[in-house]
């Protein structure tokens, strides 16, 4: 089973047949109506003069009386005779048909405008009431099209078509007949975005204060440094020393092989994802744990299945609905952590477990200062700490602490194990901090030397040295989406945050006033920091994802050495697996950067779809890459079956 390619749907067709042929619309009448409520076809005025000269575009601009504070676009969206030389004019149409061969652009508006208004996203007639000055910018297309302006849009430019793409109950494409009419569009977008992600108005002042001075690249990418983007270098040869066609480096170049398939047992309901760098790794679920067997072209079952147990223990839901696992001490034991309730990531302990015995050996307890407190996030050491037989410390995080715990006595001597509750061993607080209050911490991760980068709730990203937590070397700003998870090279160079509708890839690269190379990890980056990249979904795969169509656990490849790189990214969205290619990715002169306007966004990526919604998506240890695969073997887990998939050498 192999996967697609990331898709933009059929090019818009400015001919006749698609806007004058009754037939035609006769035919896709049925189509349309499944997609939008119908709506009477607007009546084209006869065509005049477009405006030749920016002068002309001023006077007709001022004469629309075009103000930011109200709606941006003069002519009513409702009107039967849309002016078809208005810079605001545009060509609306919805796609039919999915992912269907058949699938294809209609009209459904023929001639209409679009506006940015702030009168709310309902579908009563309010054009003859004022804009609420509170309310969220929306746009507005035609009579179909009021909805807010925000990340869910999905919104992407077509420059040399004069075009853009989003997702507003359907997908939906703006053809404008005027180039003035796109560029204005565009800009009035950006602003209004700003506007209501941040809550003030789109000024220069205004995004310095959001972004910072030394950010002053992310507000205005065009004048960032991208020096660290174009020195990229190649990485993802399988010998360095041999110079590779870029073609055949990239992922689109070689097929997506499914070596294994394999159905969990019935009663698990696979959860979580614990893969193992060694023999086995672990499909986690409601009931327990299913071990499975760690081969170069994926992973494969053993046929053995543990149920939780717990001694001495009345809690009979204990492990309902686990959050995290986590491997340490060479694998052979696993951290459990579950939500304390329901619907909270939160948890006062988690549950050690004996992975040969299948046994709880010890229910930690998190307590400082002699009160317990919570988590929502545990983790290793460092990216390697798993494989050491000898580990005892991992790292935890909650919405305002960042510390590390340690499972020995403080003395020196193993705790002993629990047998009943009042006998619970409390872990050792050895390092980390209590924030007073506003970090709203939600993700973290670690580099190869124990780094630490953090995601929050507003969209920061703090990156934090292993020798201290109190204060973070590094802050970046956030672009107004919460980061749900982050994941950070061996190296500490690059980070990779996710958000609900896109992936943020970040270079902590900088060089120091003495001309030596550092990460953010390591000291202040100064303003000499790069803009990062965005990498989306087009419009219409992000529609046939389906209804939980959210991306979460963006995750670099794995490897656990210096000297080595990490090839890809993989990403869950509702049923995808979507995988881009890395080197690809950091490319200045990529494609998909050509002609972009405001933060680059990358389009390039690889679809492995499936019939239910995926639970994770996660690539093997470097070690299970064989000769003629530039990159381990991915691992694709729904509810009830876990795939794997092998990069084979073969072209499509």
């Amino acid at each position: 089973m192999g996967g697609s390619h990331s898709r933009d749907g059929p090019d818009l067709s400015d001919s006749d047949k698609y806007t004058d042929e009754e037939e035609e619309d006769k035919q896709s009448q049925s189509e349309e109506e499944e997609y939008a409520t119908p709506t009477r076809n607007p009546n084209p005025s006869p065509s005049a003069s477009t405006p030749q000269s920016l002068d002309a575009l001023d006077r007709k601009l001022k004469s629309l009386h075009l103000k930011y504070s109200n709606p941006i676009s003069s002519p009513n969206p409702k009107s039967p005779n849309p002016n078809p030389s208005s810079p605001d004019a545009v060509k609306l149409y919805l796609h039919v048909g999915g992912s269907n061969p058949s699938a294809r652009w209609v009209p459904s508006e023929k001639l209409t405008a679009f506006s940015f208004s702030r009168r709310g996203s309902s579908d009563e007639d309010d054009s003859d009431s004022s804009p609420n000055p509170n309310a969220p910018w929306c746009l507005v297309v035609g009579s179909k099209i009021r909805t807010p302006i925000g990340p869910a849009l999905q919104l992407k430019s077509f420059p040399a078509q004069k075009r853009v793409d989003f997702v507003a109950d359907g997908v939906w494409a703006i053809k404008f007949l005027h180039p003035q009419g796109y560029s204005f569009f565009f800009k009035q977008y950006q602003d209004c975005l700003f506007e209501n992600t941040y809550g003030v108005e789109a000024t220069q002042e205004n995004r310095v204060k959001v972004y910072g001075k030394d950010f002053i690249g992310w507000a205005q990418p065009d004048a960032a440094d991208d020096s660290i983007w174009e020195d990229a270098k190649e990485s993802f040869g399988p010998n360095p020393a041999k110079k590779t066609p870029r073609s055949a480096l990239s992922i689109e170049s070689r097929e997506l092989l499914e070596e294994f398939e394999e159905e969990a047992a019935a009663e698990l309901g696979i959860q979580s994802l614990a893969l193992g760098a060694l023999d086995n790794s672990f499909l986690v679920g409601k009931a327990g744990i299913q071990v499975v067997k760690n081969f170069s072209h994926g992973v494969h079952g053993k046929g053995v299945a543990v149920k939780f147990s717990a001694p001495g223990s009345s809690n009979q839901n204990l492990f309902s609905t686990p959050k995290k696992a986590l491997l340490m001490r060479a694998e052979t034991n696993m951290l459990l952590m579950s939500p304390a309730n329901e619907g909270k990531p939160h948890t006062t302990g988690v549950n050690q477990i004996d992975i040969e015995t299948g046994r709880v050996v010890t229910q930690w307890k998190f307590e400082k200062d002699g009160a317990d407190i919570t988590m929502r996030d545990i983790t290793n050491d460092s990216k390697g700490a798993q494989l050491d037989p000898s580990e005892s410390t991992f790292l935890g995080l909650d919405d305002n602490r960042l510390c590390r715990w340690d499972m020995r006595d403080r003395h020196g001597i193993v705790q002993n194990l629990a047998d009943s509750a009042a006998d619970t061993p409390v872990l050792n607080w050895t390092q980390g901090h209590q924030f007073a209050r506003g970090t709203n911490f939600q993700c973290f991760a670690s580099t190869g030397d124990g780094s630490i980068v953090v995601g929050s709730i507003d969209g920061k990203i703090r990156l934090y040295s292993k020798s201290s937590m109190r204060m973070a070397k590094t802050a970046f700003p956030g672009l107004g989406s919460p980061i749900t998870h982050v994941d950070v090279t061996y190296d500490g160079k690059w980070i990779l945050g996710t958000t609900d509708t896109y992936l943020v890839l970040i270079c902590t690269i900088f060089i120091d006033k003495d001309g030596k190379e550092k990460t953010g990890f390591g000291g202040r980056m100064g303003n000499r920091i790069a803009a990062p990249r965005l990498l989306k979904l087009t419009p219409l795969d992000s529609h046939l994802a389906g209804v939980n169509n959210k991306f979460r656990g963006g995750q670099f490849s794995w490897v656990t050495e210096n000297g080595k790189q990490e090839r890809h990214l993989v990403a869950t969205v509702g049923k995808f697996s979507i995988i881009w290619n890395f080197e690809q990715v950091k490319k200045s002169n990529h494609e998909c950067y050509l002609n972009q306007e405001g933060l680059k966004s990358c389009y390039c990526y690889k679809i492995i779809p499936k019939e239910e919604s995926i639970v994770d998506s996660r690539f093997m240890h470097d070690k299970f890459a064989v000769t003629d695969s530039p990159e381990a073997p991915l691992v694709v887990a729904t509810p009830m079956k876990v795939s794997s998939f092998s990069i084979s050498s073969r072209r499509l």
